[in-house]
């Protein structure tokens, strides 16, 4: 999957905060809900852990949908994270910008993995130029 833009958290303005409210809300049968609101919440506090280490992008292509990431959805992504194996990154293999799986079972010879059929895994040699710029926390998915 490609990153097609880059976005970063507007830091001088105030966090929208909209009510949260006590019950879930059933995504099977209709369940008879209480309609108070416990609290607020900001899609920051939710999204953002570290916000100076914070950026968006938003994504291109297919290559991730097995993990839920699909063509158009805003990534939030944090530097400060370690890239550990099993994490989606957001990389770039020889100048070209990714989001991918981290496969790191091989010490020896790292793997950026697809999460779709069709989609080939890229395999790092000596002569890759790998960069990671950070570690995907949340998907923002239209509906």
């Amino acid at each position: 999957m490609l990153i097609k833009d880059f976005y970063t958290p507007d830091g001088h303005r105030n966090s929208l905060r909209v009510p949260l409210y006590r019950d879930t809300v059933q995504a099977g049968f209709p369940s008879p809900a209480e309609s108070y609101i416990e609290n607020t919440l900001s899609l920051d506090d939710l999204c953002i852990r570290t916000p100076a280490a914070t950026y968006f992008v938003r994504a291109a292509g297919g290559s991730m949908q097995n993990a839920g990431i699909y063509d158009g959805d805003v990534l939030v992504v944090d530097r400060s994270l370690p890239a550990s194996h099993r994490r989606i990154v957001i990389a770039t293999v020889d100048g070209e910008f990714l989001c991918k799986r981290l496969d790191l079972s091989d010490p020896n010879k790292p793997l950026l993995r697809a999460e779709s059929d069709g989609y080939p895994d890229i395999i790092l040699n000596g002569e890759s130029e790998l960069e990671i710029f950070g570690v995907v926390t949340t998907v923002v998915h239209p509906v």
